[in-house]
C-alpha cells in the first residue's frame, strides 16, 4: 500500500536532475495556478457526492501540498515532516479543551479557546516584530468576497460591528442610494467605489445570517447556469434561435424554466 513517503520519494525523483524537465522547472510561484485549480476541484467534487471523485481530487491536492514541501526542501527551507509537525502542534494549540484541562461546553467556547491561542501565535511575526493590525494575516489572495467577510469578521471580534441584522440590512439601502447619486453624476471612478461598498454591505448581511458568501454566490451562478440550460433546450424543442429572439420572447423561456425542473 503506497504511503506519504512514497509520495515524496516520488516528487523528489521527478525533481531530480535526471527526473521530469518539466517537474524540475517548477517553483512556488509558477505552482500557484495549480493549487488554486485543485482547490476548486475538491469543491466541485464535494457536491458532486461522488466519493471516487473526492478522492481522486484530494490525491491531487495532497499533490500540490508535497510539490511546494519539496520545493522548499531543496531549498533548505523546510521540509514536509516540518510542515505536519507545525500543523500537528498548532491543532494541539488550538484545542486545549480536548489536549489540556482547559473546558468548551459548545462550540462558541471552541472559537474563544481557538482565538484565544491565534492571537498568542499573532504576537510576533517572523522577524519578531510585533504584528501591526489584525488584519496582517488576511490572506491578500483570497477570493474578494471570502476575503470581505474575514476582514468583517475580524473588525467585529473587537466590537465593531452591528449589534444585529437590521444594522447591515439599513446599510444596504444606504449604499444602494449612494449608487444610484453616482450613477446620476456619471462619474465611473464613484460608480466603482459605491457598488464595491454596496456588494460590502450585502456579505454583511451574509456574515449575520451565516451563509458563506462565496459559496451562496456560487449556487446561485449554477442557479442561473441550469436555468439558462433549460431555456436553451426548450428554445431548441421549438426550434427557436436565442440569438435573434426578443427580450421579452427569451423573458417568457425564462419564466418558463423558473416553473420547471432544470433536469427536465
Amino acid at each position: 500500500m503506497a504511503s506519504l513517503q512514497e509520495l515524496v520519494t516520488i516528487l523528489a525523483k521527478l525533481r531530480a536532475p535526471d527526473g521530469c524537465p518539466w517537474d524540475r522547472k517548477q517553483t512556488h510561484e509558477s505552482l500557484k495556478p495549480y493549487l488554486l485549480e485543485e482547490t476548486y476541484e475538491v469543491l466541485d467534487a464535494v457536491d458532486s457526492g461522488q466519493n471516487s471523485a473526492l478522492q481522486e481530487e484530494l490525491g491531487d491536492l495532497l499533490l500540490q501540498v508535497v510539490f511546494h514541501a519539496q520545493v522548499a526542501a531543496e531549498q533548505d527551507h523546510f521540509t514536509l515532516d516540518d510542515v505536519i509537525e507545525g500543523i500537528c502542534a498548532k491543532l494541539i494549540r488550538r484545542h486545549p479543551h480536548v489536549f489540556s484541562d482547559a473546558t468548551a461546553a459548545n462550540v462558541d467556547d471552541v472559537m474563544r479557546h481557538w482565538e484565544a491561542a491565534k492571537r498568542q501565535e499573532k504576537q510576533h511575526d517572523d522577524t519578531g516584530s510585533e504584528e501591526k493590525s489584525i488584519f496582517a494575516s488576511v490572506p491578500r489572495q483570497l477570493p474578494a468576497l471570502l476575503r470581505a467577510e474575514k476582514i468583517q469578521k475580524r473588525a467585529g471580534r473587537l466590537g465593531f460591528d452591528w449589534p444585529d441584522l437590521a444594522g447591515p440590512m439599513e446599510k444596504i439601502d444606504e449604499e444602494l442610494a449612494e449608487l444610484r447619486q453616482a450613477l446620476e453624476e456619471g462619474d465611473d471612478d464613484h460608480i466603482i467605489e459605491e457598488l464595491g461598498d454596496v456588494l460590502f454591505s450585502v456579505v454583511n448581511v451574509a456574515r449575520f445570517v451565516k451563509a458563506n458568501p462565496e459559496l451562496t454566490l456560487d449556487r446561485t451562478n449554477q442557479k442561473f447556469i441550469e436555468r439558462f440550460q433549460t431555456m436553451e433546450r426548450h428554445a431548441a424543442e421549438e426550434n427557436l434561435d436565442l440569438h435573434s429572439m426578443s427580450l421579452a420572447e427569451m423573458d417568457e423561456l425564462w419564466r418558463q424554466a423558473k416553473q420547471k425542473p432544470s433536469t427536465d
